[in-house]
């Protein structure tokens, strides 16, 4: 996971970035081209990255964009913009979404159609939103369908593929139903045990 980067360099990546989208396929399950959930091992014992679950993307020169997506912070938006109505109304917490920029909001939203020409398309149905209009009319029109994030996760070129190698991830499917999962309370524990059980199984079909 690559360390902070400076304001404007997160802007320049992000839009070289969106210049990259696709729509994803049915299936996801190879971390070099199409976006997926990791699951942290229970071995990697981070003090950030431990018990985590992640949604990644690639983006182009085998390098990846990420949100921690069961994170939970104390801080609301109502906290964040007081003298904002429609933030007071959003009563679900903003997310650590990362070590990377965690002073800029970032937000996954869940619908079918692209919420505008900055927006970076994660799934058939999942967005990242950047730009400060956007978000704001999906904090005002959208938030029952969306996630705040503080901060995201960056890999620099064939970080995460070592970092799979090396045993630290599950890798699983992407699902923005998962993703937007109103509480993440025991999530990881559950995607641990089912992803546990599943390569138990292709290791004994081999």
């Amino acid at each position: 996971m690559t360390a902070r980067r400076p304001l404007a360099c997160l802007a320049s990546f992000v839009m070289a970035a969106a210049a990259l989208c696709f729509t994803a396929p049915t299936l996801a399950v190879e971390a070099d081209d199409e976006p997926v959930i990791l699951v942290a091992k229970p071995a990697l014992r981070d003090r950030l990255y431990g018990a985590t679950i992640l949604i990644a993307k690639p983006i182009g020169n085998d390098r990846h964009i990420g949100f921690i997506v069961n994170r939970p912070t104390p801080v609301t938006l109502g906290k964040l913009f007081p003298d904002h109505a429609p933030s007071q109304k959003v009563i679900d917490p903003v997310y650590l979404g990362g070590p990377v920029n965690m002073e800029v909001l970032f937000v996954l939203v869940q619908q079918r159609k692209s919420p505008g020409r900055s927006s970076m398309q994660f799934t058939p149905d999942l967005f990242l939103v950047t730009e400060r209009n956007l978000v704001d009319h999906i904090i005002e029109t959208g938030a029952d369908h969306a996630r705040f994030f503080a901060g995201l996760v960056l890999w620099a070129p064939g970080e995460l593929r070592t970092e799979i190698d090396r045993g630290f991830w599950y890798v699983d499917d992407a699902d923005a139903n998962l993703v937007l999962r109103k509480s993440t309370e025991g999530l990881w524990e559950e995607l641990v045990r089912r992803l546990e059980i599943r390569a138990k199984g292709i290791r004994a079909a081999l």
